[in-house]
């Protein structure tokens, strides 16, 4: 049995610590607008994030860049949900939520959409509890979904949900796909080609694949990797680098954007000096795709 059916997930907890205390940063390049993860904390931590030297210690603890890299994530998948927003797309769809508060913090802007948020369930549990106990109102227009991803079918979960197949969807997978095993990502993808309408949105990161083969020419990744490992909640899919545009195209998705580290330091962390304020992991990468219209023949599905 894996520790995140038993246990609430520890990367996910830890997601929303640096959240929590990014939205408490002086310097607005490394601060989120995510105020909702304090509130997420235990009473006896949401005191310490709004402190210097508490946040200093949590950063040194944390493997290099690894800090910057979530709050640079996070501003990332914001702006790409206001977007979709901004469009009107009727549903959004968050698959491995954690603690993510996007429902709760978009609430006026996606009045108009339905969002599901889906996630483990002793997890998701936790998360429903925290928003209980700060008395923190549910959305009328969300759904939540327990679902393990390596063992749960996606697409009769969404359809037993109510998920409206073939609208135009943006789906976030933030934190998710370097935890699942390869069959499952590919199982993922494939709802996603399926179930999403045209023009809809995947927003997701990634890990480069020799990161799990053990290589360390990118700084933090051995680092990393423990963690991970010691949280018991191993990473297990990566991409090659330089490949992502063509995975994209065996699920009907072109690639809209691709950030690495330098991509996300250049556009988040640089002052009006042109200097770069913080460093980012190195070892992943985010990327928006968008579902493309299906193509006359089908997909060669052994290539997958």
């Amino acid at each position: 049995m894996k520790r995140i059916e038993t246990t609430v997930s520890r990367t996910a907890e830890w997601t929303c610590v640096a959240r929590a205390f990014s939205s408490t940063e002086p310097d607005s390049h490394c601060r989120c607008d995510d105020q909702l993860a304090c509130q997420l904390l235990p009473w006896f931590l949401r005191p310490m994030v709004k402190t210097s030297a508490a946040r200093a210690i949590f950063k040194r603890m944390a493997p290099d860049g690894l800090y910057h890299y979530v709050v640079a994530r996070t501003k990332y998948i914001d702006n790409v949900c206001r977007r979709a927003l901004a469009q009107r797309f009727p549903q959004i769809l968050i698959l491995g939520a954690g603690f993510d508060t996007r429902a709760l913090r978009f609430h006026q802007e996606s009045q108009n959409s339905r969002i599901f948020e889906l996630d483990v369930s002793v997890t998701q549990n936790a998360k429903l509890s925290q928003y209980q106990k700060r008395n923190l109102l549910l959305p009328q227009n969300l759904t939540f979904i327990p679902i393990d991803f390596d063992r749960d079918s996606l697409s009769s979960r969404l359809t037993d949900a109510g998920f409206q197949k073939g609208q135009r969807t943006l789906f976030v997978l933030e934190g998710l796909l370097m935890y699942l095993q390869p069959e499952s990502v590919n199982a993922t993808f494939r709802t996603i080609q399926e179930y999403g309408g045209e023009g809809s949105w995947a927003v997701f990161d990634y890990v480069y694949a020799s990161v799990l083969r053990g290589e360390t020419k990118y700084d933090g990744a051995a680092q990393a990797r423990r963690s991970v490992d010691r949280a018991g909640e191993t990473w297990h899919f990566g991409i090659e680098r330089g490949m992502v545009r063509e995975c994209l195209s065996t699920y009907g998705l072109d690639l809209l954007d691709e950030r690495d580290a330098h991509g996300l330091e250049e556009t988040f962390f640089k002052d009006e000096e042109g200097r770069i304020v913080a460093r980012v992991n190195s070892l992943h990468c985010l990327v928006t795709a968008e579902r493309v219209a299906r193509p006359s023949c089908n997909l060669d599905d052994s290539k997958a």
